[in-house]
């Protein structure tokens, strides 16, 4: 199988460089390297430059490059054109990672596996993912298997072991893989989402409703960069619920309940007599 990992980015330039060398120590490397620039004309000189520290010269990668729709990030769109280019260079497993995130030593390996058995060749597979805490300078494999320590809001099966599950809001677009023949059924994100929060929820709902599985692969472990995060994130307000609204519509419930009802209570949004979310300060 040709497998490739499918990157979007904008700034996280560093989060960037640790990925590449992640990608490179990897007992199976990626046969491509897809990475959208989102509004970041720079992202090629990152890759380019990027000393793996394994021997094995600079990172490489195909870069592609979009705009961003009227200052926000088109994540959806990006991921679609990132899986696009990987398919149209002959990838039958596509590998999606945030770039905050390092793959660990054996993740693409063991989502390769799972791929190849045939009671996961129609499911979305989604492994692991660690948080780590800040580091001042370049990340070890030593240091991030030291520090595994999987996301307790997920299934975390024993290494070699696949879950199926059922709650698909679990789904996150942080660290999954999906066999070409999968995404072809997904259809991939929907576009109408942009800026933060919501597309990742409905490419789940999407998967329930059209049959595919949730596998949750014990030992694809992925390491999730720190950075600044608030929480709720109240700096993207705007987008969550325009999203939020978008996937109403979509599938006639509201997705990220906890954020949007934070921001009620917080007095940043209000629910309609109809329960319609507006942003406080919209027209009725």
């Amino acid at each position: 199988m040709s497998l490739a990992v499918v990157t979007v980015v904008s700034g996280r330039h560093e989060h960037l460089r640790e990925q590449i060398r992640g990608l490179a120590r990897s007992t199976r490397p990626p046969d491509h390297h897809v990475v959208i620039a989102m509004g970041d004309p720079r992202i090629s000189d990152i890759v380019a430059d990027t000393d793996t520290g394994t021997g094995t010269g600079t990172g490489t990668a195909t870069v592609q490059y979009m705009d961003a729709v009227d200052g926000r990030l088109p994540l959806a769109h990006a991921r679609n054109l990132g899986a696009q280019t990987a398919l149209d260079q002959g990838a039958t497993i596509l590998v999606f990672l945030d770039v905050d995130c390092i793959p660990g030593p054996h993740m693409l390996s063991i989502y390769e596996l799972a791929c190849e058995d045939s009671s996961n060749s129609t499911a979305l597979l989604c492994g692991p993912v660690t948080y780590l805490p800040p580091h001042p300078g370049r990340w070890s494999e030593e240091e991030l298997i030291a520090h595994t320590n999987p996301h307790g809001a997920r299934p975390s099966p024993a290494v070699g072991a696949v879950e199926s599950g059922t709650n698909y809001d679990l789904f996150w677009s942080l660290s999954f893989a999906v066999t070409a023949r999968t995404w072809a059924q997904l259809g991939g994100f929907f576009e109408g989402y942009t800026g933060y929060g919501g597309e990742d929820t409905d490419l789940g709902a999407t998967a329930r409703a059209s049959g595919i599985g949730l596998r949750w692969v014990g030992g694809a472990h992925a390491y999730h960069q720190h950075h600044a995060v608030s929480s709720p994130p109240v700096e993207h307000v705007d987008d969550i619920v325009r999203n939020a609204r978008l996937f109403h519509t979509r599938w006639s419930r509201w997705p990220m309940e906890g954020w949007l009802a934070e921001f009620e209570r917080r007095g940043l949004v209000a629910r309609t007599a109809s329960g319609r979310i507006r942003r406080l300060g919209e027209p009725l």
